[in-house]
């Protein structure tokens, strides 16, 4: 006696005989069946890859005898579809499962390019080239939060999607919390990425300089766990120092993060501009850094607001 498979009926489902299939997005249907004293079940795959998946459909059944039975039996039942051929669907619909299960490719990450096939070369050093920040590049940045700023990339590097959690857009003009501007890494070399903060996460005095919301220890006491990534302690920093430029001054630290999730070597640079404090950060591994250390100190170097 057979047992019809209890999904709901819906606009997104196929109705066969007394039984009710979805047709999208499961993939497999697991159909319980008694035959006899032997108990079976049936593993029908049905995807809206495969049109006629009803008709045209790869069975695996397994059959069990009895307890007292000495062996297992396993059946391959398998159901061609005489106009397709069933390898070619099968290869077609393992090759979709990532795209089914987990959803398509952000078109950002699918259109990841070098950028240095549009970003202009530096004047001063012709192996990196010129990111600037402009209102199109982030949410914040079109919102008036934050003051343009720029820095200098390989030109072999890659812009990385940021999470929308993550970027302010939810929250903008008034984010509480940090979030991440811009995203740029290379396998070999490592990853570099720009966050923000309101200022009044650290001070509760208007257009702060980094100078009056405290020393470099105390700023980046506050902004570490935004550096590693998960938690920040104080014996991991090796050194600061102070660079001005201008009427600006920036907070400079280099970090040996064994722990952090954004690697185990950390180079950061901070300031503090109109109502946010900026925040850039170069990260390595272990692997990457005795490689890379020199191409992350320069970017750190060239970073400006």
């Amino acid at each position: 006696m057979g047992h019809d498979f209890p999904y709901r009926q819906g606009p997104n489902q196929i109705r066969s005989g007394s039984t009710i299939y979805p047709s999208h997005p499961p993939i497999f249907c697991f159909l319980p069946q008694k035959h006899n004293s032997m108990a079976s079940a049936t593993l029908t795959l049905l995807s809206p890859l495969f049109p006629n998946s009803l008709n045209s459909s790869l069975k695996l059944r397994i059959s069990t005898v009895p307890r007292n039975g000495s062996s297992t039996l396993m059946q391959e039942n398998l159901k061609f579809d005489e106009k397709v051929s069933l390898r070619r669907e099968v290869l077609k619909g393992l090759a979709m499962l990532p795209l089914l299960v987990l959803g398509a490719a952000p078109v950002s990450e699918a259109r990841e390019v070098e950028v240095g096939s549009y970003l202009p070369p530096s004047p001063t050093d012709p192996s990196f080239v010129v990111f600037k920040a402009s209102p199109k590049d982030t949410p914040a940045l079109r919102a008036g939060n934050v003051q343009p700023y720029q820095f200098l990339i390989p030109p072999s590097w890659k812009q990385s999607r940021v999470a929308n959690i993550l970027s302010g857009n939810y929250c903008q003009p008034k984010c509480a919390e940090p979030w991440v501007e811009v995203k740029f890494e290379d396998e070999k070399q490592g990853k570099v990425q720009v966050v923000a903060s309101p200022l009044i996460r650290l001070t509760n005095k208007p257009n702060a300089s980094i100078e009056e919301i405290g020393s470099p220890e105390k700023v980046i006491a506050s902004l570490g766990p935004f550096v590693t990534g998960n938690s920040y302690d104080p014996d991991e920093l090796l050194e600061t120092s102070v660079e001005k430029r201008g009427d600006q001054t920036y907070y400079k630290y280099v970090l040996e993060t064994p722990f952090a999730l954004t690697g185990s070597h950390n180079l950061a640079k901070a300031t503090a501009k109109g109502s946010t404090v900026v925040l850039f950060v170069a990260s390595a591994t272990d692997k990457q850094w005795p490689t890379s250390q020199k191409t992350l100190k320069a970017m750190l170097d060239s970073f400006e607001v």
